[in-house]
């Protein structure tokens, strides 16, 4: 083969890369639940023949994603027989690749002119896979039957007809089923869409061309990502994270990142975190793998997305720890949690090394609300999925940006609107988590405030979220970020969940409500290093209150709001 020209490999680069988003934007625009349709929490991807190793996933997609269904194709290559065009496979097993039970996958061979080219894959989150509470968060399973219906490889659709006596075991198995069929109608289609596409590219390209691009790539990813660990010296670097509790032991479980850095190569070992765990908190490996893939791909944001970026990336398996699951370890917070807090080590590890390119920890929750019932206007079953966002950490040179989403998606919060459409409940808050910030020279973005209130019947409402008991890290001495808090007022009574950021199946009726704040991110730096003109201008806006200025940053106001500058430089002398 000739050698390809630069211009014909960005085209082919881009090309892939099109096709997987054009996957995400029909998997979205055609899908039934607003978890997918609204807070985007899906992903497409395209994966080698033969070793199932990642080719391009979408822009649009959930990095958390990027690793897991890798290793669940390869689950599916290893146990697919006799492939045909129009096949898909559903699986959802967290043991084959997965995450939590209410990440779908879906799985399709993709020929090309009658030799089996690629296979094409996309997760999709279904707001209730079973279990026993609705959602599928049970913060307080003790064993993965607990959490829903448990899917291995098996074909949905054979040559592209739906299996009928499948798809009737799992509607009998899962709540509101008669609502799944447009999920799963949509996430067919997206692969549809993305054969079409990736043919288009076939014909136009060649495959001879489009073949060579993919190997190319690769190899230019490995070298590009060996490049970048080149920039951080040799040596033997620590980082810590804590996850509140499991949901059944009110004890936190501890990672513990190592990291070496040599000859191009990271190497991570976790062997010193906490051992597995009775509650939902712990990771399957292919989660925990992935969440070390998008936390260097945050610090390295500018090497594309293929196995290549991956290969430097050396990772112990941690066995006998609760960050390699095996069945039947409940793993519902794997995805949204738990993989938060491994990327959240990565980051502590190395910003110390890195202070130029890493940041204070981010709010690090997905902020997994489920509240399950019957609507009795509508007369219908309902289950309500909140994702909320958080506070990112402060960095060299800005300030945290507020509200963002989790360390390891795109997902946004569902717009209020449309959840009130949908169910039965009004949101009577939506505002900013002030003061939740962690002070630094450079602060953390703010977490966010949120109040529901059932409208209509009855209803049970689980949650699986973190940082309750220890706020996101600060970094290069600023101070930690915000707590979670939860508050449940029911019965005219007010309740704290005795393990502050889990609970679950907690009975609600018509006029109770669900109070939640998020984590505000890390502060970057020392907080008495702050302009206090910085300082002044964010208790202006109510970012603060004029004695957390004092106590937080040294900083100290008049009645008016301007700086008191003899007695601000006085007051940071004494610390």
């Amino acid at each position: 083969m000739k050698e390809l020209d630069p211009i014909t490999l960005a085209v082919i680069q881009n090309g892939l890369i099109q096709v997987c988003n054009e996957m995400d934007l029909a998997f979205v625009r055609s899908a039934f639940s607003p978890v997918i349709s609204e807070a985007l929490d899906r992903s497409d991807g395209i994966y080698a023949a033969d070793t199932g190793e990642l080719i391009a996933q979408g822009e649009l997609g959930l990095p958390i994603f990027v690793g897991t269904m890798q290793f669940s194709t390869q689950a599916v290559i290893e146990r697919a027989k006799d492939v045909k065009p129009g096949d898909i496979f559903i699986v959802n097993d967290p043991y084959l690749g997965g995450t939590h039970l209410m990440d779908v996958k879906f799985v399709r061979p993709f020929f090309y002119k009658g030799k089996l080219w690629s296979w094409l894959a996309n997760t999709g989150h279904w707001p209730d896979l079973g279990g026993s509470v609705p959602g599928g968060f049970s913060a307080n399973a003790t064993e993965v039957e607990q959490e829903g219906l448990r899917l291995p490889p098996v074909k949905l659709f054979k040559e592209g007809v739906l299996d009928e006596e499948i798809l009737s075991i799992i509607l009998s198995n899962i709540r509101i089923a008669d609502q799944r069929i447009g999920d799963i109608k949509a996430q067919a289609a997206a692969l549809s869409i993305g054969e079409q596409r990736l043919t288009d590219l076939l014909d136009r390209y060649g495959e001879d061309v489009v073949s060579q691009s993919i190997k190319e790539l690769k190899a230019r990813a490995s070298e590009q990502m060996r490049a970048k660990i080149a920039d951080i010296p040799d040596g033997d670097y620590h980082g810590v994270a804590y996850v509140d509790s499991d949901g059944v032991v009110d004890e936190p479980l501890k990672i513990d990142m190592k990291v070496t850095s040599k000859g191009g190569e990271l190497h991570f070992d976790m062997s010193g975190s906490s051992d597995p765990c009775m509650g939902p908190m712990n990771s399957v490996i292919a989660t925990t793998k992935s969440s070390i893939y998008l936390a260097i791909k945050h610090i390295f944001p500018e090497v594309p997305i293929n196995a290549g970026t991956f290969e430097p990336l050396k990772i112990t398996d941690p066995e006998g720890t609760f960050l390699y699951a095996k069945y039947p370890r409940p793993v519902s917070g794997c995805a949204a949690e738990v993989s938060q807090r491994i990327a959240e080590a990565v980051f502590n590890a190395l910003v110390d090394v890195m202070p130029d390119l890493l940041f204070a920890a981010p709010a690090g929750t997905s902020g997994n609300l489920a509240v399950g019932g019957y609507d009795p206007e509508r007369d219908k079953a309902y289950v309500m999925y909140v994702i909320s966002g958080g506070g990112y950490g402060g960095y060299q040179g800005g300030d945290g940006l507020s509200n963002g989403c989790s360390t390891i998606g795109i997902s946004k919060t569902t717009p209020i609107e449309v959840m009130e459409q949908y169910y039965p409940v009004l949101f009577e808050e939506y505002s900013l988590h002030e003061g939740s910030g962690g002070a630094g020279e450079y602060r953390g973005g703010f977490g966010v405030n949120y109040k529901i209130r059932l409208r209509r019947g009855q209803a049970r409402a689980s949650m699986v979220m973190d940082h309750g008991r220890y706020g996101p890290l600060g970094a290069l001495g600023g101070k930690d970020g915000g707590l979670n808090t939860v508050l449940v007022h029911a019965d005219g009574k007010d309740y704290i969940p005795p393990h502050l950021s889990k609970d679950q199946d907690i009975q609600i009726e018509v006029g109770d409500s669900i109070s939640v704040s998020t984590p505000g991110g890390g502060g970057f730096g020392s907080a008495f290093k702050r302009d206090p003109d910085l300082v002044a201008d964010d208790v202006m806006r109510g970012y603060y209150s004029a004695g957390q200025a004092e106590e937080r940053f040294g900083v100290l106001l008049d009645e008016t709001g301007q700086v008191l500058r003899p007695e601000t430089e006085k007051r940071r002398a004494k610390a």
